[in-house]
Parts: C-alpha cells; sequence; structure tokens
C-alpha cells in the first residue's frame, strides 16, 4: 500500500511540475554521420567480430606450412659385456638414429589452404553481415529519437501556454472573473497533456538506452540534429529489378551462403583426396645392431586403404553441396521479397508526405498562438480552444509519425539491399 501511495504521489508530482529534464545530465549534440563512426570505433560485438577475419587468416598462414621432419635417436643403456652404462663409444658401443618425413599426396595441402582461404571470406561475410545489422538498427533508433524529441518539443510549447493560461485562470477565479469550471477545465487540459508527455519521454529514454548501448558511449542523453532528407525525385526514380539487383550484388548473408555452396565444394574435393593415403620416407644409420656393422637403410611406409577410404565424409560432403545450393535459393526469395517490400513500403509513404503542405506544421504553430492570443482576449470560446489544442496536438503527433516512418521506410529499403542509397 505504501509503494502504491508513493508512486501516485511520484506521477502526480511530475504532472504538475513537468517531466524532470534529461538533457540536463550529460548531454551530447549528435548527427547521424558522427553517431556512424562512433559506431565503428567502439561497438564491442562488431570489434569482436572482426577478430573472426583475422583468426581465419591465421589458419589460412598455417595450413601453408609443411610438416615437420621426425628424428629418432636411441643407444644402449646398458653393456653386460663391458660391463658399461651408455655405451656408445665408436669402439664398442651402439647407437642408431632414424629420420622421417611425412608426404602429403593427392594435393592434400594445396586443397585445404584453399578450403580456408574460403573460410576467410565466409567471416568476411559475416562481419559485413552483423555490419549491416548493427548499423540498421543505430540509424532506425536514431531517426525514431529525433522523431520524438520533436513531439516532445511540441508538447514543451504547448505546456508552457497551458501553465501561464493555468496560472492566470487561478488568479482570476479566486477573484470571481472566471467560472471554476473553465479554471478546471483549463487544469484537467494541462494534465492531460502532462501525462501524454511523460510517456513519450518513457518510449524516448528506452530508445536511448539502445542508442547508447550501441555506441558504447558514457554519455546518457542524446540530442539528434538530422541533416536534410533525401530528394524525393531520386526515391522515384528507383526500379525494383535494379534495387534486386543491388541485394544480390550486397547482402552479405546471401554473399554467405553461396560461399558457402564454394567451401562445400572445396571441402568435396578435399574428402576425395583424403582417401588416398599419404608417403612417409625415412632414412636410419645403425652403428653396430644390424647384419653389419655402420648399417645405413632408407624406408617406405604407406597406408593400405583396404578398409577406410574415407567413404562416410565424402558422402556427408556431396550432400552438405546440395543442401547449401537448397538453402541459397531459398535465401534468394527471402532478399527478393525484403526489397519488394522495403520498396512498396517507401513509396507509400513518400507518396503520403508529398500530398502534404510543407509550410503546414509553421502554419499550424503560428495559428495555435493565434488561436491562444484570442483565447485570452475572449474572442473564442474555452470549448473552441481546448478542441484546437487537441488538433494541434494530434496533428503535430501524426506528421512526426509520418516522417518517421518514411524515415524508417528508408532505412529498410536501405538494409534490404545492403548498401545506402541516399546521402542522409
Amino acid at each position: 500500500m505504501k509503494n502504491k501511495a508513493l508512486k501516485r504521489c511520484f506521477t502526480g508530482f511530475i504532472m504538475l511540475y513537468g517531466i524532470i529534464p534529461l538533457a540536463a545530465q550529460d548531454t551530447i549534440h549528435i548527427t547521424l554521420p558522427q553517431a556512424e563512426s562512433l559506431f565503428l570505433q567502439k561497438n564491442l560485438p562488431l570489434l569482436a567480430e572482426k577478430y573472426n577475419i583475422d583468426i581465419a587468416k591465421a589458419q589460412v598462414a598455417q595450413a601453408k606450412l609443411f610438416n615437420n621432419p621426425t628424428l629418432t635417436i636411441s643407444g644402449n643403456l646398458y653393456d653386460p659385456d663391458q660391463k658399461k652404462i651408455f655405451n656408445i663409444s665408436n669402439g664398442n658401443g651402439q647407437y642408431d638414429f632414424a629420420i622421417q618425413q611425412l608426404i602429403r599426396l593427392a594435393g592434400k595441402r594445396n586443397k585445404e589452404i584453399k578450403l580456408l582461404e574460403t573460410a576467410t571470406a565466409l567471416s568476411d561475410n559475416k562481419f559485413y553481415e552483423l555490419l549491416r545489422t548493427l548499423r540498421y538498427s543505430l540509424r532506425s533508433s536514431f531517426y525514431v529519437i529525433y522523431y520524438l524529441q520533436r513531439s516532445l518539443s511540441a508538447y514543451d510549447n504547448q505546456v508552457t501556454t497551458l501553465v501561464k493560461l493555468d496560472n492566470a485562470y487561478d488568479s482570476l477565479q479566486l477573484k470571481g472573473i472566471v467560472t471554476l469550471r473553465d479554471a478546471l477545465r483549463i487544469r484537467s487540459l494541462l494534465y492531460s497533456l502532462k501525462a501524454e508527455q511523460v510517456t513519450l519521454q518513457n518510449q524516448l529514454n528506452d530508445q536511448l538506452a539502445t542508442f547508447q548501448l550501441l555506441l558504447q558511449s558514457d554519455k546518457t542523453y542524446f540530442i539528434a540534429e538530422k541533416e536534410k532528407d533525401a530528394p524525393l525525385a531520386s526515391i522515384e526514380q528507383l526500379s525494383l529489378q535494379s534495387l534486386i539487383d543491388t541485394a544480390y550484388a550486397n547482402r552479405n548473408d546471401l554473399k554467405f551462403l553461396q560461399n558457402s555452396i564454394f567451401y562445400s565444394q572445396q571441402n568435396y574435393i578435399l574428402q576425395k583426396a583424403l582417401a588416398k593415403p599419404d608417403l612417409t620416407l625415412g632414412a636410419e644409420f645403425d652403428k653396430r645392431g644390424s647384419f653389419v656393422n655402420n648399417a645405413s637403410f632408407l624406408s617406405m611406409a604407406i597406408d593400405l586403404p583396404f578398409f577406410n577410404r574415407n567413404q562416410g565424409n565424402i558422402k556427408a560432403a556431396r550432400f552438405n553441396i546440395e543442401q547449401q545450393k537448397i538453402l541459397t535459393d531459398q535465401q534468394k526469395q527471402t532478399v527478393e521479397n525484403d526489397v519488394e517490400a522495403a520498396w512498396l513500403r517507401l513509396l507509400n509513404t513518400d507518396k503520403m508526405l508529398r500530398s502534404l503542405d510543407p509550410a503546414f506544421e509553421t502554419q499550424f504553430q503560428k495559428l495555435l498562438e493565434g488561436i491562444t492570443d484570442n483565447f485570452q482576449k475572449k474572442n473564442i470560446s474555452l470549448v473552441e480552444f481546448a478542441d484546437f489544442c487537441e488538433s494541434y496536438k494530434n496533428n503535430v503527433l501524426q506528421l512526426n509519425q509520418l516522417q518517421n516512418e518514411r524515415a524508417q521506410a528508408i532505412e529498410s529499403l536501405q538494409f534490404a539491399v545492403g548498401k545506402n542509397l541516399f546521402k542522409n
């Protein structure tokens, strides 16, 4: 019960005295290019993924190294005739040594190098796909923050006006000039706006937390500063097929699957090569432990592939090629659907925005000031004033929402094709 009472008191305090200005805390004004630059420098998941490319390159370098030779040395531990320990003297001792070198046949080494080079390309694809996804989240969050802050600014203007009216009506009501009903109507309108403002501020705080995480920044509040919108004509000139072709050339999730086919084909070739046994060459010198003293030997060893000819791995590699082809075809369809859906979304929102008068927002703001002035002069009624305030608020919110929808549609299309199509 006590917690609920405290919560009510806190909510009432916010509604009465306004939202605590987060901008008074550690604040940074930031543009989208600045945000992207900071993101590339500090985003931890991106930096961690980049190390996978270096790891893959190191594995390629390792695969290029040849196998080390094996040296074997043995000597007499105890000579019972001479009653000597470690008798390896040239006169009457015994020792021998041998050296062996593994020679890989069927081009296994070169095939492994090519396979690991393709694995490096796969790591590269994964890195840029992660970059595409995180950058989209960053840009999308930036525009949400920008338009939420614009909406909150509109609320601030209205709240400031209504606070002045509320104070004036409170004094006039005490003097009996206006009715209590009118004074309460003004205050009710003020409280309603502040409650909605709190909801918008909470949405903004959530977006700011996401933005801060993407940038790995110690700043607690960002003020988004947007550059000019993309020219409308450039959007009209886009064609669906050109966008799909751009996506085929730039989408790293698709490139990853295409390289996976190549990787599977190279692995299939390698597995067939692994079915062929390797050769071990060796040379040995034996002091006096063989049929003659100072005996020298040449040795060769090779596995006889009677039972294990790597049949299972070869079959699995062949099936993997077919699997990757199916997955690639499926991803191509996904890419086409993504591009088409994003393109249609952009066309619809862009068409809606082009139908609006660019001066509408400025004119509406001036009209609000005129309506407020006329209300104070009692040229219009309280009901008319309240209706206009509600209409102004709704129109500002809808306009910001539509402009945000256009920005999100542009980002969705750029995400779908894997490339920035517009300067902003």
